[in-house]
């Protein structure tokens, strides 16, 4: 990828009203290689448009032994790191959302880790997107929960999300990713994230608990640019297909118009 090739585009999605879908692989939680490889020539092919690379207890080789093989089966789709720490950065990556947790209170996740991973990205070639990360209650307790230590946003008070984009967005955050948790029991709420878009002016990313072609559909129309699959596809195969293809209609429609 050349220099800020995947920051444009999300610029792209964002500025164009065309919807974009992005795959989240924990390589943690990678124990079938055949089917790790099958469901990256599946996305490969859809075309995916973002792989996020990430979870909660990954370590750097295993982060940097999967970007090599999704890198082995594709050079074009843009792998950006979705990090749950800071070992979890990989040189060979295209990008890293660069991550602060501003629903939560806790300061190792607001800076502590990103003040370890500064040296490291300001000698790499990754290119690094400034994104305010917010947690939204999912109703029950997710992996980033527990080990982030903090209390997600309220699902019922899209002011108090709107008012903590804003200060992201003011402090410098081009990118906002508003996430319910992985396998979250329910997704962002349509009118969290519609909030969200109304007051700001940046990509905005939405993942957790989407799991259905409804689901996705419904956040795509409440003003997600991104939606995030990770879960859903690892349980329903099928619905990586089905979600590229609704994208894929929906965006040409906006050619033919």
């Amino acid at each position: 990828m050349k220099a800020k090739a995947v920051r444009e585009k999300f610029h792209y999605f964002h500025t164009s009203g065309k919807k974009a879908v992005a795959l989240l692989i924990d390589p943690d939680a990678i124990s079938n290689k055949a089917h790790f490889i099958g469901t990256i020539e599946q996305a490969v092919l859809g075309p995916i448009d973002f792989f996020f690379l990430g979870g909660s207890l990954a370590t750097r080789a295993q982060c940097y032994s999967c970007v090599e093989q999704i890198k082995f089966l594709n050079r074009d789709i843009p792998v950006v790191i979705f990090p749950g720490n800071a070992i979890q950065v990989v040189e060979n990556a295209d990008a890293i959302l660069f991550l602060s947790l501003i629903s939560g209170r806790n300061p190792e996740f607001l800076i502590g880790q990103q003040v370890i991973a500064a040296p490291y990205l300001a000698q790499s070639d990754l290119e690094v997107l400034p994104t305010g990360y917010m947690l939204i209650d999912s109703g029950q307790l997710t992996s980033v929960n527990y080990m982030s230590q903090t209390i997600p946003l309220p699902s019922d008070k899209p002011a108090l999300a709107v008012a903590t984009a804003l200060a992201g967005t003011m402090l410098g955050m081009s990118h906002l990713y508003l996430d319910a948790g992985s396998g979250a029991k329910r997704p962002v709420p349509k009118e969290i994230i519609a909030a969200v878009k109304n007051h700001t002016h940046c990509p905005l990313i939405v993942g957790g608990g989407i799991d259905t072609v409804a689901k996705a559909k419904a956040a795509w129309t409440a003003g997600a640019d991104v939606v995030v699959l990770g879960n859903g596809v690892e349980k329903n195969p099928s619905l990586l297909t089905e979600v590229l293809s609704v994208a894929q209609m929906y965006n040409l429609s906006l050619n033919v118009n």
